[in-house]
């Protein structure tokens, strides 16, 4: 076996591991960062409040900085597809402010010893034809000799402070759409245990290297209050976040999600097991109302950890229709109208069907 066919199947063995560092639940991240020194800047716009999607810091009347990063292991077994998922989910942090990303810089963790350089090659290739195709550049970056393969990107954007977006601004009264199916953690799920057909981890893998910059041009034009992006405490975690820092409820219909053709079977069989699902599902229930007895088939996608999700948008639902038709103009054609935005009650989250 030559050394790019042994490359590729360490590659394979890393993404069927399972990648094995997801994000660390939200209840320790909250532990941790409790009692940090806070930075007292009034052009610090956005900081550590609310686990917002980015920072961002002004630095004219109206223009402001947006700083992101984000990196993992694979969760598929082509380390190009991997870089463009890896990078694909940086950006959404950016798109998710309203931002327009500029700049990168490469993070890299890699075994260079075992595994041969021509996987890195690729996996940076795949990132540097996302980030090219979103408008921005890779400047540079930082690599680091490790155990385990992980690859991201950290993302400046712009914007300007008037247009931003962040997850504190969804209002009562809006509606909320989710602008990219779900189903992208139980679909690696099942690909690590040998049991994901090809044409789901096709349709997953479309979605995750779909840039949300449709989305966030959409969302922008058609007057969102607020915006986050979909990731790995699933849609029940961010909508929780969102809710909570807006002050307001959040009523999401199980029978309007969006899911990834193919995967349902894939529930059924239980591949709603990951470390991250569960820990998600634990912290954000006792946050929750269901006001009957759910479908419990697509009660879990709530908690679905995801990798480079769609973008969660609040906005007045007189412009609803007219984003939803502008993301399956460009390309987004899961984004559907999945809830509304109530007046802030004893539960952030309410679940119907």
């Amino acid at each position: 076996m030559n050394a790019t066919a042994t490359a590729a199947k360490r590659l394979i063995e890393y993404a069927k591991c399972g990648g094995c560092a997801g994000k660390i639940a939200v209840d320790k991240v909250t532990e941790v960062v409790r009692g940090l020194p806070q930075f007292d800047d009034p052009n610090l716009l956005v900081g550590t409040d609310h686990f917002s999607d980015a920072g961002v810091y002004q630095i004219a009347e109206n223009l402001a900085i947006v700083n992101t990063v984000d990196f993992f292991p694979p969760m598929v077994d082509d380390p190009y597809t991997f870089g463009k998922i890896a990078a694909t989910n940086a950006l959404s942090d950016v798109y998710a402010m309203g931002a327009t990303p500029k700049t990168g810089l490469n993070i890299v963790c890699f075994p260079d010893k075992e595994v041969n350089a021509s996987v890195l090659r690729e996996i940076l290739r795949g990132g540097a034809e996302q980030m090219h195709a979103a408008g921005a550049v890779i400047v540079g970056g930082h690599s680091l000799r490790d155990e385990e393969i992980k690859y991201g990107i950290a993302v400046t954007g712009v914007v300007d402070p008037r247009k931003m977006l962040t997850n504190a601004g969804a209002q009562t009264g809006d509606v909320v759409v989710l602008t990219k199916a779900l189903g992208t953690g139980l679909t690696a799920a099942a690909f690590r245990n040998d049991r994901c057909p090809p044409d789901v981890l096709e349709s997953a893998v479309a979605s995750m290297t779909l840039l949300n910059k449709v989305a966030a041009e959409a969302a922008v034009a058609c007057g969102a209050h607020g915006a986050t992006d979909v990731t790995g405490f699933g849609l029940a975690g961010h909508a929780n976040e969102m809710a909570q820092a807006s002050g307001v409820t959040l009523c999401i219909e199980l029978g309007r999600l969006p899911l990834i053709p193919g995967t349902e079977p894939l529930a059924e069989a239980g591949e709603f097991t990951s470390r991250a699902t569960v820990s998600n599902r634990q912290f954000v229930e006792p946050a929750m109302f269901v006001d009957e007895k759910p479908d419990l088939l697509r009660f879990g996608y709530l908690f679905d950890a995801q990798t480079s999700g769609g973008l969660l948008i609040s906005l007045p639902p007189e412009t609803a229709d007219d984003l939803v038709s502008r993301c399956h103009a460009g390309g987004a054609t899961a984004a559907a109208i999945i809830g509304t935005v109530e007046k802030e009650g004893d539960a952030a989250l309410v679940i119907t069907n």
